[in-house]
């Protein structure tokens, strides 16, 4: 048989792929529901018991944006042994985790600092490391569009972690960092369970050239790296802020709890959507539509001040990151199918480098509701140029 032309991987019953999949799903609930983004459901109560301040939670939320950064420029040494990377990350943010129920007064805010900065380094690892094996896995199996739906663990994690600061939220906040630590423990545990029953398929040799003739047709992915960052700029004012923009509005902690809950659940859903009824629609096209609905989001809350504008904010970033985050990493995965892992750090370096910038921005323009509202505007306008963007680039290959 001629090497243009290398057999695909012959599908497989589902009893063999659902254990990836679940994997997938549980380690990104974990990673990136409760390592990464647990502190901002969490923030307004942990101001409102008085263990944090204004300026230590600022300092908090900046240190974890760092430690991602850190995560994606190093996740790289995982490249050939994604599995194995996995494991230690997750251990990672479920130890960090429950050591959040020590962190605020009376412990020096370095202590959180530090904390949240591991936490943000293990999360980003985990995401690499959960988005390379899984995706690898599952297209070594015939199933590569199964990958999709590992996305919605970041949603099931957020509303997980959301569900509980809400109906827990006259508990003090350090009792919910450490019952989410043992939700981190228990996830972390199952996900090692399933991957070590898995094991690692090396490659065939047909996958190899596949591989190789499929890294000769992408073309050079910095489009991709740059409109990631753009992504992640994008949606990290609404992301950073929506509990507390709903806080200012409603003093009430079952109502202005509801915009995180509400966050994750969109993401959950619009993934699985995506997953099941958007499967044939090129991932540019995709992650375009998804971006330009992202970028009205980040709109409505800074033009329209009233509960509904937060809640639909909610919904309709929260309905898009996810399924910006399949499809670019997806994407990722075609352009480097034999080995994804150093692509997809870069990547996530540029998502981690915009987020970054996000709140340096609203620093640096002074603070306050002025300087979100200003950073909100720009990151509206680099979201709709990167949706433009990608939408023509669709059109032609690479």
């Amino acid at each position: 048989m001629s090497t243009l032309h290398p057999p695909l991987a012959r599908p497989v019953p589902s009893s063999a792929t659902w254990p990836v999949v679940a994997a997938g799903i549980l380690a990104l609930a974990v990673a990136m529901g409760i390592g990464r983004f647990a502190f901002t459901p969490l923030l307004p109560l942990m101001l409102r018991d008085g263990t944090l301040t204004a300026s230590a939670g600022a300092a908090w939320a900046a240190a974890n944006y760092v430690g991602y950064l850190a995560g994606a420029l190093t996740a790289a040494w995982f490249s050939g042994k994604p599995a194995q990377g996995l494991g230690v990350s997750l251990a990672g943010v479920a130890l960090t985790t429950l050591a959040m129920t020590w962190a605020g007064d009376p412990a020096p805010d370095l202590v959180g600092t530090a904390l949240r900065a591991t936490a943000g380094l293990f999360s980003a690892w985990a995401l690499v490391c959960a988005s390379s094996w899984c995706l690898a896995e599952l297209a070594r199996r015939g199933a590569p569009r199964q990958g999709a739906w590992i996305y919605i663990g970041v949603g099931v994690g957020i509303a997980l972690a959301g569900a509980l600061a809400w109906l827990g939220g006259r508990q003090p906040a350090a009792r919910l960092w450490l019952e989410l630590g043992l939700v981190a423990t228990l996830g972390a545990l199952l996900v090692g369970g399933l991957a070590r029953r898995q094991g690692t398929t090396p490659p065939e040799p047909a996958e190899r050239a596949a591989a190789a003739l499929a890294r000769g047709g992408t073309g050079h992915p910095l489009g991709l790296i740059l409109c990631y960052g753009g992504f992640g700029f994008g949606y990290i004012v609404p992301a950073t802020f929506l509990p507390a923009m709903a806080r200012e509005l409603t003093p009430d902690p079952l109502v202005f709890g509801l915009a995180w809950p509400l966050f994750g659940l969109a993401a959950v859903l619009s993934v699985a959507v995506a997953a099941r009824l958007l499967a044939g629609v090129p991932r540019r096209r995709l992650w375009a539509a998804a971006q330009a609905l992202m970028a009205l989001g980040t709109a409505l809350p800074l033009v329209v001040h009233a509960l509904w504008a937060v809640a639909a904010s909610a919904v309709l970033v929260g309905g898009t990151f996810m399924i910006a985050t399949m499809a670019g990493l997806q994407l990722a995965r075609e352009a480097r199918p034999d080995d994804p892992t150093p692509l997809l750090a870069r990547m996530t370096a540029a998502f981690a480098a915009g987020q970054i910038l996000g709140p340096l921005l609203v620093r640096l323009l002074g603070g306050g509701w002025h300087a979100v509202s200003l950073t909100g505007a720009a990151a509206t306008g680099l979201l709709a140029l990167t949706a433009l963007w990608l939408w023509w680039t669709a059109r032609r290959p690479g």
